[in-house]
């Protein structure tokens, strides 16, 4: 019988002040820390948070990638997710849910980088 594995892929973004970085995806959008690494106390960081099963690496590293990155996240209710933002990070939003594209209904969050979150839900 075979076996077959799923592929998981984490997205990363470039972050160019982990300390605001930080604030913004955990406070700010509700994100946990789960873990952050570097090679000495003064070096850039490499770090995961989540979020729902949503996992991001959030890096300093400059070679890693670069600063403004787009990832999309499927959730079951952008409307939800929308509310809980506005109160918290409302300036971030730069496109309030919407359907400009057909079945799917989405929002566009702008990081402290330029990184973009999109929020979308199958409709």
């Amino acid at each position: 019988m075979w076996r077959i594995n799923m592929q998981k892929v984490i997205p990363a973004f470039r972050i160019t002040d982990y300390s605001n970085s930080k604030a913004f995806y955990v406070e700010g959008m509700g994100f946990q820390m789960d873990w952050e690494h570097r090679f000495e106390p003064h070096f850039p960081v490499f770090a995961q948070i989540s979020k729902d099963e949503m996992v991001i690496y959030l890096t300093e590293h400059t070679g890693d990638c670069q600063v403004g990155g787009l990832i999309h996240f499927f959730v079951p209710n952008v409307d939800s997710w929308y509310s809980e933002f506005k109160s918290k990070i409302n300036s971030h939003i730069i496109e309030p849910p919407s359907e400009d594209l057909e079945g799917l209904r989405m929002m566009t969050v702008l990081d402290l980088d330029g990184n973009q979150l999109r929020i979308c839900t199958r409709k």
